[in-house]
């Protein structure tokens, strides 16, 4: 089965499929990314608002304490942390880029709390940059679909994926991975019985390798 005909299906089956981490600009979308790191989109969704009307822009989250930073994100996992990071990452756009965030991978990923995925995320979703992030449900869907192998790592996912794929769809791919990891091929219990890709599945063969390394 081909790239094309995977994301057809997928397109059928999900085609609301889109980022579900609420933002109204660039800046708010790099921040919810960075504090959804091993913590649900939903989760996110109910503390950023409350964080974005205390805290609108670059300048103002910059100039805000740590400690009250925490207390607007602490019901998620790793709040200290995150909430040090996404402080830091203010500051340096402020410092280093007028409080705008940047569209160059260099640049993005120079930035505290953001990686690769991150960075992707940012540059397809608020500037309509083709790319191709890869969280856990991308990467799942990725070699349970044969489209990467079952030990490739996120970057040699990512880099296969998109040779595989058509650079036109990269962005579209990226959201319907997920919502097919998120709501039918989950990570565990996923819908096997009628599912389209049945006969191209790898699963077997992912947690057979996963039980193998985890011993």
């Amino acid at each position: 089965m081909t790239s094309d005909e995977i994301l057809d299906i997928l397109e059928g089956m999900f085609p609301q499929a889109h980022c579900e981490l609420l933002h109204q600009d660039p800046f708010q979308l790099l921040v919810a990314v960075v504090l959804s790191a091993q913590t649900t989109d939903a989760a996110v969704n109910q503390v950023t608002p409350a964080l974005f009307a205390a805290y609108p822009d670059a300048f103002a989250l910059a100039n805000a304490n740590v400690s009250d930073i925490e207390r607007y994100i602490k019901r998620i996992g790793l709040y200290r942390s995150k909430a040090r990071n996404i402080h830091a990452l203010a500051e340096s756009l402020v410092e280093q880029f007028d409080g705008q965030v940047p569209i160059g991978m260099k640049d993005l990923t120079s930035l505290a709390g953001v990686g690769r995925k991150t960075a992707n995320v940012v540059r397809s979703v608020a500037f309509d940059i083709p790319a191709f992030a890869v969280d856990t449900h991308v990467a799942r869907i990725s070699k349970r679909l044969g489209l990467a192998k079952v030990q490739d790592d996120v970057e040699t996912v990512e880099s296969k994926c998109k040779r595989k794929i058509k650079r036109e769809r990269w962005n579209r791919a990226h959201h319907l991975f997920i919502f097919f990891g998120r709501y039918y091929c989950t990570a565990r219990n996923p819908h096997c019985e009628g599912c389209p890709f049945a006969a191209v599945c790898k699963k077997e063969k992912l947690e057979a390798y996963r039980k193998q390394h985890a011993q």
